[in-house]
């Protein structure tokens, strides 16, 4: 039996500008009433775009064999991480999965320490031992970077805990994909958190696939803010791709569990441009839903709602760009011009107590 092609259907322009036009005008109408000044709003693009430039520098470079291992892209996502990230404040904690180069950006890591940990260098913010999946910076209040799937979730759910129970009024960020919640742990942290009243905030960055498996066809409530019914906990569906939603509802989460140690359950809908990793040619989606998807490119919705209510022109995105690729590209040469870490590593971070080499 000969295998068929299968077509994608054909792309409606007319409609998908219809819905790009829609989409914006809520925008600029978030937008004017935001409250938020002129060099807040540029700010939020600005980390969007270098999150953007990052990770289009970290395939090319990884597609030519300079960075090693699994390495999961935030392009389509921006919004999420920076609308979150820019609610919260410097002393507050964030987790995140293994798709995290985007958040730790956000959160204030520099391009240099996390393209010298992809490049496996000793001047990574994990001194070149973590790679894609395990960014952490404790100073930042960035705690990873988890390869576990869910396993992130138990340790927000605990992080939460100690500030709590510290008197602190701080807010932890927990970051997973949808995937995760099927996962045992997202039900048994919501329980507790809910429980014993902790200030964590569980944000669900739904990009619709686990891998290469559609939401539809893995789980039976695919509306996953509606999973926090049973725990009795605030929740809200986000569009993932406004960056000024997101931060909206970011905004109303955080003063709920710093307020009243509250936890609440986001659900932020958005989508990956690239594929599950680098390793992944995604061709379980079709080029008509990745067009679909594309016009409401965060970047370039921000883009324009910016210029259509004139709060910078062009010449000012353009002049960000500039910057934006100048800073990526230093921290690439940062990276290929760092040292390996020296073989004495090994023995390092492995135990509280430090390992002497040669001791037996």
């Amino acid at each position: 039996m000969s295998k068929q092609t299968i077509e994608p259907p054909d792309v409606d322009p007319k409609q998908l500008q219809k819905e790009r036009d829609e989409v914006k005008e809520r925008q600029k109408d978030r937008v004017n009433h935001s409250g938020l000044k002129v060099a807040q709003l540029v700010e939020l693009y600005r980390q969007m775009l270098l999150i953007r430039r990052f990770e289009e520098k970290s395939a090319e470079v990884y597609v030519a064999g300079k960075i090693g291992g699994f390495c999961h892209l935030y392009i389509g996502q921006e919004a999420v991480g920076v609308g979150t990230i820019s609610a919260i404040r410097k002393d507050d904690y964030v987790l995140a999965s293994y798709r995290e180069h985007g958040l730790a950006l956000a959160k204030g890591m520099s391009a240099r320490a996390i393209m010298a940990e992809l490049y496996g260098k000793a001047t990574g913010c994990s001194k070149g031992k973590g790679g894609s999946m395990h960014m952490f910076d404790k100073s930042l209040g960035f705690l990873g970077g988890h390869a576990i799937v869910g396993g992130q979730i138990p340790l927000a759910t605990g992080t939460a805990f100690a500030t709590k129970y510290q008197g602190t009024d701080q807010v932890t960020l927990c970051y997973f994909g949808e995937a995760a919640v099927n996962q045992g742990a997202f039900h048994e942290s919501l329980n507790m958190a809910q429980l014993w009243k902790l200030p964590c905030i569980y944000i669900c960055e739904n990009n619709q696939y686990g891998m290469g498996t559609s939401l539809a066809r893995a789980m039976s409530l695919s509306d996953i803010s509606k999973k926090a019914c049973a725990y009795e906990m605030a929740s809200e569906f986000v569009d993932g791709m406004d960056v000024l939603a997101v931060r909206e509802a970011t905004v109303r989460a955080v003063e709920r569990a710093r307020n009243d140690y509250l936890p609440t359950l986001l659900e932020i809908r958005t989508y990956r441009f690239m594929g599950h990793s680098m390793s992944d040619p995604g061709n379980y989606r079709t080029r008509a839903e990745i067009e679909k998807y594309q016009e409401r490119d965060p970047l370039k919705l921000f883009s324009a709602t910016l210029l259509e209510a004139k709060v910078v022109d062009q010449k000012a995105l353009d002049e960000i760009d500039q910057k934006v690729r100048e800073e990526v590209e230093d921290s690439l040469r940062f990276a290929e011009e760092s040292p390996l870490p020296d073989p004495s590593e090994l023995y390092t971070d492995v135990y509280a107590n430090p390992i002497e080499p040669g001791r037996k």
